[in-house]
């Protein structure tokens, strides 16, 4: 099928990383949402490096899709990592509005057509789907999660909302406006909240995966959260500087009751136990300084060498003539 489309009303990102079961699963899904679309639709997968061959399976779905919808397959020269992903979605979506959602299965196509009725009806400019419950994670992922998004609420000029993720429709101009940010360290869900723009929020229960499994660990998830912090925040340095305060004024305090105890009452100098503890809890403040320092640093070092955020193998698009 050649059908060719011009004009785009609706884009609907896939970023995929070794999901090929489950995007052959949610395609067909897919399909039968954008069929029923009075204006013309482009569904784009991003290969994120996987080592599932996505090229055979969008041959496959190649001829499933209906008249109206275009399919475009992006893959990069290896994996780069989700946000590197979403951001390259952005870069070829053509439609006046771009939806952005998991291929797991995990987020609805009927929330997903809520939310574009919602953003044809509304003066806003994102829907953007929160979760309901995390019911299916761990109390300990729970806990740190809410513990992050704590930490960074660290500013009154944009809010980063908890448990709202890249599931979301915005329209051109706010995508737009994410392609013109140019740090290569993308923490997304930052960038959404720091772009701005009216955002309405809409709860939905996220069912459980169609296949395969999560991609994301506590590792990752750590890694992913420590570029949050370090691009987003400039509370832990504020924090190192209140306590090398804290630990000077107390080591002057302990100074002083040395000298004191020393002149007035005649004592020993205290042995070295106590001066050990010190050098070593005073090191270990140093280290853990330093370690933090270091991060932020390090993310200045990936910023200023430039480097493009991700490198694309090859692409295919259904409305070329020859795919």
């Amino acid at each position: 099928m050649n059908t060719k489309i011009e004009a785009v009303g609706l884009s609907i990102i896939l970023p995929v990383y070794n999901d090929a079961q489950a995007v052959d699963q949610f395609l067909p899904q897919l399909f039968e949402f954008t069929a029923r679309q009075s204006s013309a639709c482009e569904v784009i997968l991003v290969d994120d490096g996987s080592q599932h061959d996505l090229s055979a399976l969008y041959q496959q779905h190649l001829s499933q899709r209906p008249d109206n919808t275009a399919l475009q397959l992006i893959r990069f020269s290896r994996n780069f990592g989700k946000e590197a992903a979403l951001s390259a979605g952005l870069a070829h979506a053509r439609g006046e509005l771009i939806a952005m959602m998991d291929a797991d299965g995990q987020h609805p196509i009927e929330v997903l057509a809520q939310m574009l009725t919602l953003i044809n009806t509304n003066s806003v400019d994102v829907v953007a789907a929160v979760q309901a419950s995390r019911d299916h994670e761990s109390f300990l992922l729970r806990w740190f999660k809410r513990g992050f998004y704590y930490f960074m609420q660290d500013t009154n000029r944009y809010e980063l909302k908890p448990n709202a993720g890249d599931f979301r429709i915005m329209r051109r101009k706010v995508a737009d406006a994410l392609l013109q940010l140019p740090e290569r360290q993308r923490f997304m869900k930052g960038l959404y909240a720091w772009v701005g723009f009216p955002t309405l929020y809409v709860p939905f229960q996220a069912p459980p995966r169609q296949a395969g499994s999560s991609k994301f660990n506590y590792f990752s998830l750590f890694e992913l959260a420590l570029v949050g912090i370090t691009s987003f925040s400039q509370r832990p340095l504020r924090w190192i500087s209140r306590m090398g305060l804290l630990v000077s004024f107390m080591a002057l305090i302990y100074g002083a009751l040395i000298v004191g105890d020393t002149l007035f009452f005649g004592k020993d100098l205290a042995g070295w136990a106590t001066l050990a503890a010190g050098i070593m809890f005073s090191a270990g403040i140093q280290l853990i300084c330093l370690g933090l320092i270091g991060e932020y640093i390090g993310r200045i070092y990936e910023e200023v060498k430039q480097r493009p955020l991700y490198l694309v193998d090859k692409v295919w698009d259904s409305r070329d003539s020859k795919p």
